[in-house]
């Protein structure tokens, strides 16, 4: 597997593509392209983090960037960690839900945001042409440490004027927390403690980088939870991947929400506090629709990517946003999808609604999601053939092409996206049932045979 390079970082397996010389070679294109300035730099629990922290540190001080290491964070605690020390950017070592030979560098702007792809390309520019700035030994960068940030960006959720910590600790919640020994390990029960939760059970919450389990928070990688929720008869079970930006619930009866309907509640609760436009990806679940349709509202569409989604809530002046794979973006407190705040936000939905988990999901759409791909190899055309061919075959039913093709009918839709890496078209597609879902996607087939 080669090195993965695209405009919000770097990824690969430590030691075979992530290679020192490569984690140099792009954080000096970075804090090149930064000009100086301080950088935060936060790190998830994985093994190799703390010697690729060091080099990165070392690397960043050579161009003339402060550095703040703040430790093991979230991913959103390290975009807090932007805003509070007003610095030029961030970058936050940690390989997401990929396994744990795995590592990354991610990107932030002095926003709090992921890089757009100017600001990307630029630094892949400047790494592929080696023209870093490195400075002479009177002008090199300080290396300091910020302990006390994931205390800041817990204060910081709590003052939100719809968190209430004393009207959730009045429910007396209990809450099971598998943070597949990530980055959210001590982050979560630290929330949940200051949120007056009664109890916890936790499992997987040490920070040590060894995931128990494939650190995807998707079904079938998350049934020892469930059976957790279910044996100790908690109010909520809550699950998070390596960096804990990506958040998965479990109703009081051990059945998952579906990661779809993490954002759909988070949006069911701002709405009802100051409603306004929302915005998700193509190719999240209608159910976010239907939810912003009940306040009179509209959720509108980006492209897949987080810093797509956050281009389109501030076009759209977006009171909430975020992704069908967990990820809840509250702009009140910052422009990334972060797992601490829709565990808040959660709970105080509970604790207002008075319904169990349950009795909460119970009141949403169910939608059902089929997830394929096409090879192009067996096809024997090429990506942008194949999507050309559906344009033209649905024109009728006039489809979004800002990303791929995406084809809405009135029970459900589909979506086609060709890869970056593979030689393949992912095929998303959704409906009232799982049949429904996969005859959509039938659609695709039939056509292309």
């Amino acid at each position: 597997m080669a090195l993965m390079i695209s405009v919000s970082g770097i990824r690969g397996i430590f030691g075979t593509d992530l290679t020192p010389q490569n984690l140099t070679r792009f954080t000096a294109a970075y804090g090149t392209w930064l000009k100086g300035g301080t950088v935060v730099l936060g790190r998830d629990s994985r093994v190799t983090g703390k010697i690729c922290e060091d080099i990165i540190a070392a690397t960043l001080a050579s161009v003339g960037c402060d550095v703040i290491k703040v430790g093991i964070v979230p991913t959103p605690t390290v975009a807090m960690g932007v805003l509070k020390h007003k610095a030029a950017g961030g970058i936050i070592i940690s390989a997401s839900h990929n396994p744990a030979q795995w590592n990354a560098l991610k990107l932030l702007n002095n926003k709090s945001e992921f890089l757009d792809a100017d600001q990307g390309n630029e630094v892949i520019r400047i790494s592929e042409s080696e023209a870093f700035e490195y400075q002479p030994y009177d002008k090199i960068g300080v290396i300091r440490e910020d302990d006390q940030l994931l205390d800041h960006h817990i204060d910081k959720i709590l003052a939100l004027p719809y968190i209430n910590a004393d009207e959730i600790a009045a429910k007396n919640f209990s809450v099971a927390v598998d943070a597949v020994n990530g980055a959210g390990s001590e982050a979560i029960p630290q929330l949940l403690d200051r949120l007056g939760v009664k109890s916890v059970h936790k499992i997987h919450c040490t920070p040590n980088g060894l995931f128990p389990h494939n650190p995807e928070p998707l079904p079938e990688h998350l049934t020892e939870i469930c059976d957790l929720v279910k044996e100790s008869k908690v109010d909520l079970g809550v699950v998070t991947d390596p960096d804990a930006d990506r958040l998965a619930l479990v109703d009081d009866t051990g059945k998952l929400f579906g990661e779809e309907y993490t954002q759909a509640a988070a949006f069911d609760f701002i709405l009802s506090k100051h409603p306004g436009a929302c915005a998700t990806n193509l190719s999240s679940s209608r159910v976010s629709d239907d939810v912003a349709r009940e306040y009179g509202q509209t959720c509108y569409r980006s492209a897949v990517g987080e810093i797509n989604v956050v281009k389109v809530m501030q076009e759209q002046n977006a009171v909430i946003g975020g992704e069908g794979n967990g990820g809840v973006i509250c702009p009140d407190l910052h422009y990334g999808r972060d797992a601490l705040a829709g565990i808040a936000i959660i709970l105080q939905l509970l604790a207002e609604k008075g319904m169990s988990s349950s009795e909460y999901r119970a009141t949403l759409p169910d939608y059902y999601m089929s997830k394929n791909k096409i090879q192009l190899d067996e096809l024997g055309k090429d990506a942008d053939e194949v999507l050309e061919m559906v344009k033209e075959h649905f024109s009728s039913l006039k489809p979004n092409t800002i990303d791929g093709v995406k084809i809405d009918f009135a029970e459900g839709w589909v979506h086609l996206r060709k890869s970056n890496t593979e030689p393949i078209i992912r095929i998303y597609s959704e409906g009232k049932s799982p049949e429904a879902a996969k005859a959509f996607a039938g659609k695709i087939f039939d056509l292309l045979k």
